[in-house]
């Protein structure tokens, strides 16, 4: 095929942030200097990020058989730069300057985070079973690295083995349900799929086990409910920085090209899959919400908390109809701001470098006492992770629900309403630990470099937009129906 300047012009967030890895990896070759090395990071991903405005004017466009960019991707895409950004800003101030700091080689952080960061650019724009897995693996392989990029701390190498490991073999999963999948449509293109399986009205037995062994293979990635075994474990391992982009960056793309699957191919959703999804939204819902109840350490609870809320998602997913894409949008905005905010106090308690992160829950005892600004911003997250009104997380979770009552999905509309419940005894109990008074407190107050200052302005904007979000809702609500219209 014959490329043309629109076709460079829809690639551009993707090759600008390939761009800025050749050019982060020649810098660290030819000098290495932390400070050089975040700024060129945030040079190449704002470019990115800018690049997504004209790309929107070429879109829809098929680049290739495996990439189709069109609004859809534009959001999602935006959605990884931004939450990559910060991420990256967070990693700033968590990795430190100087002997204070961390004690290995920090550049190559940054580009690790990058190449994850352009496997999820790849996964959002996937029309092609084979585009899906490229993006899948050029997510996960780096992702490895980041997880075990504490290495002399043990929990962090365990967690990075843990979650190579299990992430293989949901990748396997993937594979033989792609194999299955091609030998029963002859098509590895997701609406070549779409048209064979619509063809023969209910989908095959073959089919539905292909299906069923790639969804394996994604709920794996998504650590949906059975196969979440490995999220408290790594969550906990891994860098706060590193787990603020598992839990967002990663985790958005993973959904999004999930989303295009079953939008292109609807016969996917019917039949069995349908049910499978729908028990498998329960059990993510009320295992996840009452693991974190028992949880001691803010990086587990959260780690939970997250499989509680790809379960909510899943309702829409299930649902597939009317409100279902547009919620999906609203929802993983919502969360991605809220986990951001939330990982991000924990890595700027966590900094300068000392060993282990600032996890444990009685660390954040009488917070308020001695970092106001800090306690601000995660009660802010706490409430909009439990989706009290006037945050972010209340319009997110409110269009869930409008989706499963528009769907009649009762069963998952109770579970839901169920799940929050109990999300919000822990999450209370996480804010009320930040306000009390202890008299005996030992003070660890660390003084803040210049990095962690940037990183704290950056968590006051995210809390800003949080309210922001929660109050006056509508630019987000018009940014989504227009990608899913146009979508």
């Amino acid at each position: 095929m014959e490329f043309t300047i629109q076709h460079f012009i829809a690639l551009a967030p993707l090759l600008i942030t390939s761009l800025t890895i050749i050019v982060v990896m020649l810098a660290i070759a030819w000098r290495r200097n932390h400070s050089q090395t975040f700024l060129i990071s945030v040079a190449g991903l704002n470019l990115a990020l800018l690049s997504i405005l004209p790309a929107l004017k070429v879109a829809p466009l098929a680049v290739t058989p495996l990439l189709q960019i069109d609004t859809f991707a534009c959001l999602y895409m935006a959605l990884i730069l931004v939450a990559t950004l910060a991420c990256v800003t967070l990693a700033h101030a968590y990795l430190g300057d100087g002997g204070s700091g961390y004690p290995g080689n920090r550049e190559e952080l940054y580009l690790l985070i990058l190449m994850a960061a352009a496997g999820g650019l790849v996964l959002v724009s996937a029309q092609h079973l084979a585009g899906l897995f490229i993006g899948l693996e050029l997510l996960s392989v780096p992702v490895y690295g980041l997880v075990a990029y504490a290495f002399f701390n043990k929990r962090s190498l365990e967690a990075g083995i843990k979650y190579m490991v299990l992430s293989a073999a949901g990748s396997a999963f993937l594979l033989f349900g792609m194999a299955l999948l091609y030998a029963d449509a002859g098509s590895l293109s997701f609406v070549g799929i779409g048209q064979a399986l619509a063809a023969t009205g209910l989908p095959s037995a073959l089919a539905q086990l292909g299906l069923g062994m790639m969804l394996i293979g994604l709920a794996f990635k998504l650590s949906l409910v059975p196969f979440h075994l490995w999220t408290p474990d790594v969550y906990e391992g891994a860098p706060a920085p590193v787990a603020a982009f598992l839990a967002t960056a990663s985790k958005v793309a993973v959904f999004a090209v999930m989303v295009r699957l079953f939008q292109l191919s609807p016969a996917a959703s019917s039949g069995v899959l349908s049910d499978v999804l729908t028990v498998i939204a329960i059990a993510s819902i009320l295992f996840g919400n009452l693991l974190a109840l028992t949880q001691s350490n803010l990086k587990r609870l959260l780690g939970y908390s997250s499989i509680a809320h790809f379960g909510y998602l899943l309702i829409a997913l299930v649902a597939s109809k009317g409100l279902a894409v547009e919620a999906i949008g609203v929802y993983l905005v919502t969360y991605v701001i809220t986990s951001l905010g939330a990982f991000g106090v924990i890595t700027l308690m966590s900094s300068p470098y000392n060993g282990r992160d600032a996890d444990a829950l009685y660390e954040y005892r009488g917070l308020f006492w001695r970092r106001p600004y800090l306690t601000a911003v995660l009660t802010v997250m706490m409430l909009s992770l439990a989706g009290i009104p006037l945050t972010a997380g209340f319009i997110g979770k409110f269009y869930i629900i409008a989706t499963g009552v528009e769907s009649h999905q009762w069963w998952l509309v109770g579970s839901l309403v169920m799940g929050s419940a109990i999300g919000v005894f822990y999450y209370l109990r996480v804010m009320v630990t930040l306000y009390l008074i202890e008299p005996n407190l030992r003070r660890h107050d660390a003084q803040l470099h210049w990095e962690q200052k940037a990183g704290g302005v950056m968590l006051l904007a995210i809390a800003v937009l949080a309210f922001f979000l929660g109050l006056y809702p509508q630019p987000l609500l018009t940014l989504v129906q227009q990608a899913v219209l146009a979508g």
